[in-house]
């Protein structure tokens, strides 16, 4: 129960943060400062949660690193299920405050929707942020996979190396799609946004629930075949 917990508190805090920011500066790209900020808010609350939940539950916060873990023999189907419900969860939470931290402060939300993600980046294609949100989770869950692999030596190094890779795929992702690579964080703030009014994000959340999903998979696949390769 400990490690879901623990879930539990990482995704609040990484939508809570990473969100949080993007609904304080906003995130279009023709803004710098906001971009990069929000890019910086959720790569460095990844740095923050490796190294507080991540000797409790590995710190995945994130079901398509749990899927990723989970096909690559690092849990069980049981505790893959808690560590989603957890996730999930933990993003309706943190982004449940925010709603009510911004209403009750009339704080002006920025990006319209409770930091949620969308196709406008994309110019609505469905299929281009399909591809865009796949390769990104491919990308991260891979790192995550080697860095955290019992074959490699990172040290205290690891949770930053992983911090910083997330922040690079929020520079390149969030004038695309709003960078999910995580469907936890996706629905969260998706949900959220539909209770108060505004379900055009929940209509698109398909694709940042599958998107990931896939790469997550993909990515499993990728490292088993790399590691075994060495081997």
């Amino acid at each position: 129960m400990k490690k879901y917990i623990a879930e539990f508190i990482g995704t609040f805090t990484l939508v809570f943060i990473g969100c949080g920011t993007a609904m304080l500066v906003g995130c279009e790209s023709v803004n710098g400062c906001g971009y990069i900020l929000t890019a910086f808010a959720f790569g460095l609350a990844i740095v923050a949660l490796a190294y507080g939940v991540g000797n409790i539950s590995g710190g995945h916060v994130n079901p398509a690193v749990s899927l990723g873990v989970l096909l690559s023999g690092g849990m069980t189907p049981a505790d893959f299920c808690g560590y989603v419900v957890a996730q999930v969860l933990g993003a309706l939470a943190g982004s449940g405050l925010l709603a009510a931290i911004f209403s009750l402060g009339g704080v002006e939300d920025k990006t319209g929707g409770f930091g949620t993600n969308g196709l406008g980046g994309v110019n609505g294609s469905v299929a281009a942020g399909l591809i865009v949100e796949i390769v990104l989770t491919f990308l991260f869950v891979l790192l995550i996979l080697g860095v955290t692999s019992k074959n490699q030596s990172h040290g205290s190094f690891g949770g930053l190396i992983i911090g910083l890779t997330l922040v690079g795929i929020h520079i390149i992702g969030i004038g695309l799609t709003g960078t999910s690579v995580n469907p936890a964080r996706s629905l969260g703030p998706a949900i959220v946004a539909a209770i108060n009014g505004n379900a055009d994000p929940l209509k698109v959340v398909w694709v940042f629930i599958v998107a990931p999903l896939i790469g997550g998979a993909l990515a499993a696949f990728c490292y088993k075949f790399l590691e075994s390769d060495k081997d």
